[in-house]
């Protein structure tokens, strides 16, 4: 049995897939973005390891992040809830996120 052998039987098993999009994602971003203010969304882009994501941001730097069936489906998301948003590729991600991540981080020890 050579190394990757393991590796190549998963992937026809079917196990290790990229799991997409759920309602349970959608109602999640939902409820999560109703209750905190300044809340911005960012699109990431698919990877070899993940669908589409939405990124939302409040607007003391907390986050969420749940995937989505698409680009567009996060556009028409955002659009909806009269939300900005912007491509993460394009525009990076807020320096409020980053902030709010060190002060956890500092906060937890």
């Amino acid at each position: 049995m050579g190394v990757f052998d393991s590796l190549r039987k998963k992937r026809k098993s079917g196990s290790g897939q990229v799991r997409t999009a759920s309602k349970q994602d959608t109602t999640h971003l939902d409820e999560w973005a109703s209750s905190r203010r300044g809340v911005e969304a960012f699109v990431e882009p698919r990877t070899h390891v993940t669908e589409t994501t939405v990124l939302l941001v409040a607007h003391d730097g907390e986050w969420t992040r749940r995937r989505i069936s698409s680009a567009d489906a996060a556009f028409e998301f955002a659009k909806k809830r009269s939300m900005p948003i912007y491509e993460v590729e394009r525009v990076g991600y807020p320096k409020r996120m980053r902030e709010y991540q060190a002060r956890q981080k500092r906060e937890r020890g």
